[in-house]
């Protein structure tokens, strides 16, 4: 059966693939967004073994690495082998507005999720608005 070549799908293909071919680390889709008092963030690590999933915080940077190995099959002759292998990094300036003392992350189905709180100094707050003469009721009342 002969196979169908359409060479502007093929061109899509290869230049869509650029950047993962490159040398050096390679590219992490992801997802930023807030959920109420915290930030999600959302990579994609298809066939990225979760042992080889680092996520640290240093001050104010949060760095995400991983490792997918090249597949090897004793005696195989390749066809094609897209799939990109080596190190995969993305890094993150964090504002003061978040915990980082508090960041957590799960790997599940290929997707990295981190999870970011809002720090305490940065959630908003109701600043209880006073007259001047309920101010003096209330220094009367206190004392």
């Amino acid at each position: 059966m002969a196979m169908s070549f359409d060479p502007f799908s093929e061109l899509d293909r290869l230049t869509g693939n650029l950047l993962q071919f490159r040398p050096g680390p390679k590219f992490m889709p992801v997802d930023l967004y807030r959920d109420g008092d915290r930030y999600i963030l959302n990579a994609d690590l298809p066939g990225i073994d979760p042992g080889s999933v680092d996520v640290d915080v240093d001050g104010q940077l949060l760095t995400i690495r991983a490792q997918r190995t090249a597949a090897t099959q004793e005696g195989a002759k390749w066809l094609v082998q897209e799939r990109p292998n080596g190190t995969y990094l993305r890094q993150f300036s964090l504002g003061e507005g978040v915990a980082s003392e508090s960041i957590s992350a799960t790997y599940d189905n290929g997707v990295l999720s981190v999870i970011i709180p809002v720090s305490e100094k940065a959630k908003p707050r109701k600043i209880q608005v006073g007259t001047p003469d309920r101010a003096a009721e209330q220094k009367t009342i206190s004392v």
